[in-house]
Formats: structure tokens, sequence, C-alpha cells
């Protein structure tokens, strides 16, 4: 309100004083998206709690601190894939920011629920299973780390008939999946070509079926077991282990932390690294990228690791060639 000549200057301050206290409350009842809390969906088939404090030590090294800048709704199937669908479905409705999808099923699901909102994902080959254009240009709503899973089969097989000169029967432990019937041929690909018999793949499910596994196994004379990378498996680590070394079985793992749990050897990429990436595509998402501009990232670093003491409880004499090629050795 300008002054006019004849206004009592008193009646002049007091309104302009009001009009400036009601910017003020209107612009701090209204503030931007960006500076509300963000709301991040969290979907996966079991909890893996390590992993996801490596993504939440990821967020706080840029500045993200959960119950303070973002909320985290975690959505959980419980070992049962099939629900995952409806659980994508309630994060879409929660009217979450982004949805980070651990692995192929519930990365699938999210995809399934919505096609516009950002979703960033862990998961094998996401072009072989639809879920980008190429890794360079995703050209979607979804985009993430690629754990190269199915790549490393040939590597991880030779890696264990190195350690194991004498291995001629393999069992395979196979987790929920997506597609089996693919996971099969490339495992068995993998097998047969170091001309080792491998014993039709077990899929699991349940964990009360893990130990007929290992029994069935052992039955068939198996001279080791190749567990294949899997959310299931990852969160029934410790019961893999106990298995393993209760029927005397090596087995060969894809993450450290396997073998740092007793586990005989892994080869694989460091599980802890990609979840701390996903963390930067959930922090460039929320000021405002768009996950078809974000390419899809792939480790460069992948570990072999054995456990020295767990060879020497099944009465293995791990190579010298091996361990030589070995990132670390547990003793």
């Amino acid at each position: 309100m300008p002054y006019r000549p004849g206004m009592d200057r008193r009646r002049f301050l007091l309104t302009s004083l009001a009009g400036a206290l009601v910017t003020a409350v209107s612009t701090h009842a209204q503030p931007s998206r960006q500076s509300q809390i963000r709301r991040i969906g969290w979907l996966a088939v079991e909890p893996l709690p390590q992993l996801k404090a490596e993504f939440l030590h990821g967020m706080r090294e840029l500045g993200h601190l959960e119950g303070s800048t973002y909320t985290l709704y975690e959505r959980y199937a419980d070992g049962q894939v099939e629900k995952l669908q409806a659980i994508a479905a309630d994060l879409v409705k929660l009217e979450v920011d982004l949805i980070v999808a651990e692995a192929l099923a519930p990365a699938r699901a999210a995809q399934r629920a919505t096609k516009t909102l950002p979703i960033v994902f862990i998961t094998g080959d996401p072009v072989m299973n639809g879920l980008v254009q190429s890794l360079a240009h995703p050209g979607g709503n979804l985009t993430g780390v690629a754990n190269l899973a199915s790549e490393l089969y040939p590597k991880r097989v030779e890696i264990l008939r190195a350690a194991l000169p004498r291995l001629h029967r393999l069992a395979i432990l196979v987790g929920p999946a997506v597609r089996p019937a693919l996971v099969t041929k490339v495992i068995q690909n993998a097998v047969q070509a170091q001309g080792i018999e491998a014993l039709a793949p077990a899929f699991v499910s349940r964990v009360e079926d893990l130990d007929i596994v290992f029994a069935r196994s052992m039955e068939a004379h198996a001279d080791a077991i190749l567990v294949a990378p899997n959310p299931f498996f990852n969160a029934q680590r410790d019961r893999l282990v106990a298995l393993a070394a209760r029927y005397r079985l090596p087995a060969l793992y894809e993450f450290r932390d396997f073998v740092e749990a007793g586990g005989l050897i892994c080869y694989g990429a460091d599980n802890k690294e990609i979840y701390r990436r996903v963390a930067t595509y959930v922090d460039r998402i929320l000021k405002g990228a768009k996950p078809a501009d974000l390419p899809v990232e792939q480790p460069t670093k992948f570990e072999l690791v054995i456990n020295l003491k767990t060879a020497k409880s099944l009465g293995l004499t791990i190579p010298p060639s091996l361990l030589a090629r070995a990132d670390q050795v547990i003793e």
C-alpha cells in the first residue's frame, strides 16, 4: 500500500507490516517439493539389513538423513515373489518420490505398477530382462546398477574347479527366479564348459527346503554346490553356511559376506559398494534428474575371497595358484 498525503502514518505502517507477515506465513505454509521431507519406497523379496545399511550410509554421505530429509517406506514380500505386485501398487498409492527395487522380481513388479514414477534397481542384465532400452540410454523410468550375476557364472565355475581339481559332480542351488529356464541354461552351459557333470538344479523358495536339498546333494554324491545369486539366499546366509558345514559340502557363493560368515569361497562384485552406488542414483533423482538420462552402472571390480579355515575343516588343500589370485584369504 503506497503512503498518501493525509493518511495516518501509524495506520500505514501497521497495514504494511500485517501484509508482510501474511506473505511470510503463506510462503512457509507452502514449501517447495524440494524442501519437503522426501518419500522413498523400498521394495524387496526379503529384508537384507546389512546391505540396506550400506545404502543408508551412502545417503548420509550425500547429505540425506533418514527421518530428517527423507522417510524410507520399506515393503517386503517375505520370500513370496507373487506378493510383490500388490506391494508395489501400495507404494505407488503412497505417492513416494521414487522406488528402490532390490533384484529383478521387485524391479519387474515396480515397472508394471508405474510408468512414470522413478525406479532405481539392483539386478542382473536389465536389457535382456526388458527393464531398459540400453545401459547407456535407459529410455524410461528405470535405471540403477546391473550386478552382472549371470555373466559371472563361467568364471565362478572355473574358480570352483581350480579350488577342487577332483570336482566331477556339482549340485546347483537356485532361488526364486523370474526366468528360471534362463538361469538354468546359463549355469549348465558354464558347468559343461568345464567338463563337470551338473545335477538337476534345485529350485528353492522355502526355508524348510534348504535342508532337503543339501541332504539330497550328498545322496547324489555331489562334490560341491554352487549357490546361485538370489536375495532369498542372501537373507538365509547363515543357514546356508551352516548346512554346507554340516554336510561337509564345499560351496561357492556370490558375495564376500558368505565367506566372512564361514563359507568356503566367493566370486562376485562388492555388494556393499553396489548399495552405496544406488544412493547416488537416488540423490540425483531427488535433485531433478530423470532415470532415462542416467546410464546404468556396472561393477568394475570383482572379489575372490577364500576362507582357509573352512577349507581345512573340510579337509581341502587350496592350490597355491588360486590363493595367489585371491583378493583376500581368511585364516
